[in-house]
């Protein structure tokens, strides 16, 4: 056989017939997931939402809305952050192609057709899409809603903290700078002045005075490595019995977490009540867990006004004084809301939720944000970006189905069940040899015994 080589001088087809196009059989996970999605309608249910956002005979045909949901889906599975690598991806993978249902002749969509149609369906759709996966999920038996943890997190701004600018003047940081050298009686201050005079201001980067004018809705915020940078808060509902996510609020990064959870409780009730419009058999939340950066007194009284317990952890606050010191009164109902939820945390029941809080509502954010590829934002805004986020959050949940379904959640668990595969039976091995093991050594040791020459000891003399 002679050497093949890969640079030589062909003649290019005219003409190829479809039998020699290469194909792929698909990935396995995909697969299971179009048959999954097609079961339940999932593209006639997403043409009956979007058909009002197109017309009606007149104009080209536009990219199914089926396939714009799935490139966001493979997003959350692929680890892929942005619309231009969902894009790529898709182009680049028959097995995704396939999941696309495109053919090796048809263009799969480009990340400028992602962003059309995301700006021309609105954030309404996308939530009935989430409440959709939800309702599947019920009807697996795999959402219950009775009792919920609420937790937040940062993500990443596209927006660059020198960028931004004074929100009286419209100054830019170096600008405004040189403004405050000049004043102290520097004419032309170079970088060294005006890196000394930054470092003897304080509160450098309020909220209250700059914002970048590329994305409004990003603030100033400390994030948990430790830097400084504009970034949003999403907030997450997560179902205690079953791990899925309830509801994803995204809100400024600001905003304290007692300040926060009033909205991700309501979207939670109203989530829920959609999904039993859609036939969902699913429980209205009657317990809440979070950690203690929720606690406060108005949180603990609201809880108790909606009918909901809370299983909130209480921060060290020392003796509590419950009278107000500008009327006198007693804070009644604050006093015994504070009092009930610390009642709460100490029995079984609400050690047992807090920890299990921390386990079900940290996984969700490393899957979600660390290998699913969200923790930075590509697009701006908040619509934008809750846009993206639902169904990103909505690819977990389908997941958490694929999982009970066809025994994995991802595409890389694949992966991961071959090397578990070879590990138990590496140590499957090792048990059936451990006693022959232990049998030759002990044989072995006789023989040394054995072989082993006596002491020799002197005659005994006779007196």
């Amino acid at each position: 056989m002679a050497l093949g080589k890969r640079n030589k001088q062909r003649q290019p087809e005219l003409w190829i017939a479809a039998t020699q196009i290469a194909e792929a059989p698909g990935h396995p996970f995909y697969r299971k997931l179009n048959e999954l999605l097609a079961k339940r309608g999932f593209d006639d249910f997403v043409e009956g939402l979007c058909a009002k956002f197109y017309h009606g005979s007149l104009g080209r045909p536009g990219i199914p809305p089926g396939v714009y949901f799935r490139m966001l889906l493979i997003g959350y599975f692929e680890g892929l952050d942005s619309e231009r690598g969902v894009a790529w991806r898709c182009s680049d993978s028959l097995a995704l192609r396939t999941f696309l249902g495109c053919s090796l002749t048809d263009s799969t969509p480009d990340h400028s057709s992602l962003s059309i149609i995301r700006n021309r369906i609105d954030l309404e759709t996308h939530r009935e899409v989430f409440t959709w996966v939800l309702t599947a999920l019920a009807e697996g038996k795999l959402l219950k809603g009775k009792t919920v943890g609420i937790d937040a997190t940062t993500l990443e701004a596209n927006a660059a903290m020198r960028s931004i600018v004074r929100n009286d003047t419209g100054d830019g940081y170096e600008q405004f700078l040189t403004k405050l050298a000049q004043a102290s009686g520097i004419t032309t201050p170079t970088r060294e002045d005006l890196a000394r005079i930054d470092k003897k201001r304080k509160n450098k980067a309020s909220n209250d005075d700059w914002h970048n004018p590329n994305d409004p809705d990003a603030k100033i915020t400390k994030m948990k490595d430790g830097r400084t940078h504009l970034a949003h808060k999403a907030e997450h509902a997560v179902d205690l019995d079953s791990g899925a996510i309830v509801s994803v609020t995204l809100q400024p990064a600001d905003r304290d977490d007692h300040q926060s959870i009033e909205a991700t409780l309501e979207e939670t009730f109203e989530t829920l009540l959609d999904v039993r419009e859609q036939g969902g058999e699913v429980e209205l939340p009657q317990e809440v867990v979070a950690d203690k950066g929720y606690h406060s007194n108005e949180v603990c009284t609201d809880i108790e006004l909606m009918g909901v317990r809370g299983y909130l952890s209480e921060p060290a606050r020392g003796r509590r004084v419950w009278t107000d010191r500008r009327t006198g009164k007693v804070k009644a109902a604050e006093r015994d809301a504070v009092y009930a939820n610390r009642r709460r945390i100490g029995g079984r029941r609400g050690k047992a939720l807090l920890r299990k809080r921390g386990e079900l509502l940290e996984r969700p954010f490393a899957h979600c944000y660390e290998t699913g590829g969200m923790r930075r934002t590509h697009l701006r805004g908040h619509p934008n970006i809750l846009k993206r986020l639902l169904i990103h959050v909505a690819g977990f949940n389908l997941g958490l189905l694929m999982r009970s379904v066809f025994g994995i959640g991802k595409p890389r668990a694949l992966q991961d069940g071959l090397a578990a595969a070879i590990l138990a039976l590496f140590a499957a091995l090792e048990l059936l040899l451990r006693p022959l093991r232990d049998l030759a050594w002990t044989c072995q040791a006789e023989d040394a015994h054995s072989a082993a020459p006596r002491p020799q000891t002197a005659p005994v003399q006779m007196l």
